[in-house]
């Protein structure tokens, strides 16, 4: 029983000594387990592609969600490079094309998706619409906000786009054009508002400059 007894005296004091020096160190103790678990697993928002020389068709860039943020993914195009770098509506035809596709097997594995859902076409302006007029089969205020910031940050970025990263967009009603800019804010936040400049022209007003708004 002694026996017993001093182990019993010997572990409790042992443990008071690691107490000690634990606190002496500055580490806090505990008197429950901690189970951290395993690290938190981040898609890479980022598709690894073959050169561009083994990747058949014209390059195009659009906009995908991933993170809740908007990433810039290549994707490829049949369309001959001088369309796509010639012809506005051509451009964004394509683009808008891809951006209702699903993404490919690398860019759901990397955490990317698209908002953007179909039937949704393109045309150029129509009557006095300013000659960068882009026209969307629906309106724009109708997309949701996240559809709408992949396909102005989209457009912007390319032929399609006008000066200042900005695209003038519209829809099949007669209603007031809008000017939107894709900013780093609203790649940061595509679920806000898309950003926009003073509308240049309504419908059969003709053009003029654009302001900030």
């Amino acid at each position: 029983m002694r026996s017993g007894t001093g182990r019993a005296l010997a572990r409790v004091a042992t443990a008071v000594a690691c107490a000690a020096l634990l606190a002496g160190c500055g580490i806090r103790t505990t008197s429950v387990p901690v189970d951290a678990g395993a690290a938190p697993s981040r898609a890479a928002c980022s598709v690894d592609t073959p050169q561009p020389q083994t990747r058949p068709g014209t390059p195009l860039r659009v906009y995908l969600v991933c993170g809740s943020q908007l990433e810039a993914v290549d994707r490829r195009t049949n369309l001959p490079e001088q369309r796509v770098s010639g012809n506005r509506v051509a451009t964004a035809s394509a683009l808008l094309v891809e951006l209702q596709l699903d993404p490919s097997d690398a860019e759901r594995t990397a955490g990317f998706s698209t908002a953007v859902k179909g039937p949704l076409v393109v045309t150029g302006g129509r009557g006095s619409d300013p000659k960068d007029t882009l026209r969307l089969s629906r309106q724009p205020e109708d997309l949701t906000p996240i559809a709408l910031s992949q396909i102005v940050c989209t457009f912007a970025e390319s032929p399609a786009g006008g000066a200042g990263r900005t695209v003038l967009l519209g829809g099949p009603g007669a209603y007031p054009l809008h000017r939107y800019r894709c900013t780093e804010q609203l790649k940061a936040r595509p679920d806000a508002a898309a950003p926009t400049v003073a509308a240049t022209a309504t419908p059969g007003a003709g053009s003029g400059s654009p302001a900030e708004s």
